[in-house]
């Protein structure tokens, strides 16, 4: 028997928990589910009691910690990325493997000599993005080197988004479908990227002005900005030498824009408390953001009149037709003391792109490659639409959900061998997974390849 404990049951957890309740019996797995409110999993584990149950756990508690890493083989965390160090500072502790779906952070990095001599596995990076991007692109990558190819540009992008017909009059198409305090800080440090040789970055108050457009076949045009540190990829991609690689996040034509205005009012900043009471309105809250004016406004539509003359857009343009959409000039009250802006702003946000029951998500993914094959310069692309099911199992939860559910399965077989911090960047790990979101799920990418000239640069 091998004990799975899984560590928060969010709202990405659904098919994640559905794949290993699917496989418990089959695989002779013990599963807990352990969640700081775990009533909610009762009507999804009822069935399964012999093999499955759900636990209470607060992160805060160590020694509730200590006792469920001990009482377990493999430990998946789909808590908070801050909460991942003291997971697997556990395992290794105790000589227990542990899954997840986040980015390797520098802390967990630190424990992989560590986790080697203990003989166990911190499998990292292993859901949507990060995590299916690596296993679709190295599948690619691996493709192109194995018929010759030199590869000179690399570039990937993905983005949760809704479905169109669940955009409506939702002039931003978009919801929260993630962590919405992950979405409002998103991209708040310089992005890193390399373009034709040469070092670029970007800093956070021009990252939106600076969009590449996507355009995905059936589903229209999308606006991609870089993310993070994009170098960091060559060495796990094998690309050391490449000319060009960049990662990157998709939002809807116009999104982006309409953002960067967000940014440069200062709603965006979670750097300072504001001071301020609950009852302070947005009006009052976007003024005071304005440079003083005389006379002040006395309208909604005054306000309106003077931020688009302050952030120099026409009042009839998208950009402020989506700041209007959200009620950042009306008298509608903050609802928050002492907050941030970027904290009011997510209060606000959380009210206007709250995923509704009827709603279906969307999840985008698609790598650009440009390589070189018998003296003829070839243009790649791989393409990923996943749709969600409601508001409950949506792509996000499958794309996050059954890659990680599959990668754990395998570790628990004893078929993933490395030991220390692991990606899914090797075949034995990647093309398993790939071929059962295919043939299970109908998760595929949609690739073509054409002879075609180097794609723009970002500008």
């Amino acid at each position: 028997m091998t004990r799975i404990t899984l560590l928060g049951a969010g709202r990405s957890a659904s098919s994640l928990i559905q794949y290993l309740l699917r496989y418990a019996p089959l695989e002779n797995w013990q599963l807990t589910v352990a969640d700081v409110n775990p009533a909610h999993l009762a009507p999804v584990l009822a069935a399964h009691s012999e093999y499955a149950r759900a636990v209470p756990f607060d992160m805060q508690d160590e020694a509730r910690l200590e006792n469920l890493v001990a009482s377990s083989d493999i430990v998946i965390s789909m808590l908070p990325a801050l909460f991942h160090g003291p997971v697997a500072q556990a395992c290794v502790r105790l000589g227990r493997h542990l899954a997840t779906a986040s980015y390797v952070s520098e802390e967990i990095r630190d424990l992989g000599t560590a986790a080697e001599e203990a003989g166990i596995t911190l499998l990292m990076e292993c859901g949507l993005d990060p995590g299916l991007d690596h296993m679709s692109a190295m599948a690619v990558i691996e493709d192109i080197r194995a018929r010759g190819g030199r590869i000179t540009s690399f570039k990937s992008y993905c983005g949760g988004l809704l479905a169109p017909d669940s955009e409506g009059n939702n002039p931003w198409k978009y919801k929260f479908t993630w962590n919405p305090r992950n979405v409002v800080l998103a991209g708040q440090s310089t992005a890193k990227y390399l373009e034709n040789g040469h070092a670029r970055y970007i800093p956070y108050q021009h990252l939106f002005a600076r969009t590449e457009p996507i355009e995905v076949p059936g589903y229209g045009s999308f606006d991609g900005y870089a993310n993070r540190d994009s170098l960091s990829y060559r060495a796990p991609y094998g690309l050391d030498d490449i000319p060009t690689i960049l990662r990157g996040t998709l939002r809807r034509a116009g999104y982006c824009a309409a953002w960067h205005a967000l940014v440069r009012l200062g709603l965006t900043d979670d750097s300072v408390h504001l001071g301020n009471t609950a009852s302070l309105t947005w009006r009052e809250l976007v003024e005071s953001y304005l440079p003083v004016a005389v006379p002040r406004a006395t309208s909604e539509t005054e306000l309106a009149v003077q931020c688009a003359d302050y952030l120099g857009l026409a009042l009839a343009g998208p950009e402020m037709q989506r700041l209007q959409w959200l009620g950042l000039f009306t008298a509608k009250p903050v609802g928050l003391a002492d907050a941030t802006p970027a904290q009011l702003l997510e209060r606000l946000l959380t009210e206007k792109w709250q995923l509704q029951p009827h709603d279906h998500d969307m999840i985008v993914m698609q790598h650009l490659f440009e390589f070189e094959l018998a003296g003829v310069r070839h243009r790649s692309t791989s393409s990923l639409v996943v749709l969600g099911d409601d508001a409950t199992h949506t792509a996000m939860a499958k794309t996050v959900g059954l890659p990680l559910g599959m990668a754990v399965r395998r570790l628990a077989r004893g078929e993933v061998s490395q030991r220390g911090v692991v990606m899914p960047t090797s075949a034995a790990l990647y093309q398993p997974i790939l071929a059962e979101l295919a043939a299970d799920y109908g998760i595929r990418f949609e690739e073509t390849e054409h002879a075609a000239p180097l794609s723009p640069s970002v500008h």
